[in-house]
């Protein structure tokens, strides 16, 4: 299975080291995956605006074929402003409904106080719901003070709730070997 680790900002470093930990663990727990590293800061973007798809930047080609042809998908994000961040949002814009249907997903975020932790239920979920992707349970929320100044994740709570995280999304991503990705129904 090809996973995708999706860094899901263009500014901030702590979202990319949350991602390198997850990679860590997910190949001690299945070095089967194909993992790739995917950063929203190495693409131009530009926003949805509703023309043809054929006329954006390549660099958005790029991007869309890399969610539609993983399998599974590890999102970090920051919060910022009480919301995700504007280009992750963007992205998800240029995805066919059906893109990340009956794939798993497990989000893993970041923000400057404990309460922003909800935007991962009211905003990131109801998105990957949309998009009826196979959302994990256990979303990781961290915060500023589990790091050290070099970006280090310190605080052991966050590293055995991230080892858990990769653990069921393993699970996730057997349950999906089995599901067909071909809908019945037409929506």
């Amino acid at each position: 299975m090809k996973i995708l680790l999706v860094d899901g900002t263009i500014i901030g470093r702590k979202t990319g080291a949350i991602l390198k930990q997850i990679e860590t663990y997910i190949k001690e727990f299945d070095d089967s995956l194909e993992l790739e590293l995917l950063h929203l800061a190495d693409f131009e973007h530009q926003f949805v605006d509703g023309r043809p798809f054929d006329q954006y930047n390549t660099d958005m080609k790029t991007l869309v074929k890399k969610f539609e042809e993983a399998d599974g998908y590890i999102l970090a994000t920051p919060i910022f402003q009480g919301s995700i961040p504007g280009v992750l949002k963007n992205a998800f814009d240029f995805l066919h409904p059906k893109a990340l249907r009956y794939k798993p997903v497990s989000i893993v975020a970041n923000g400057g106080t404990q309460q922003h932790h909800l935007v991962v239920e009211n905003q990131l979920k109801p998105i990957l719901d949309y998009f009826r992707a196979l959302v994990t349970p256990n979303y990781v929320y961290t915060h500023a003070s589990h790091f050290d100044k070099d970006n280090n994740i310190i605080d052991e709570n966050v590293l055995e709730r991230l080892q858990e995280l990769v653990r069921v999304f393993g699970k996730y991503c057997e349950l999906s070997n089995d599901l067909p990705k071909e809908p019945i129904d037409q929506h």
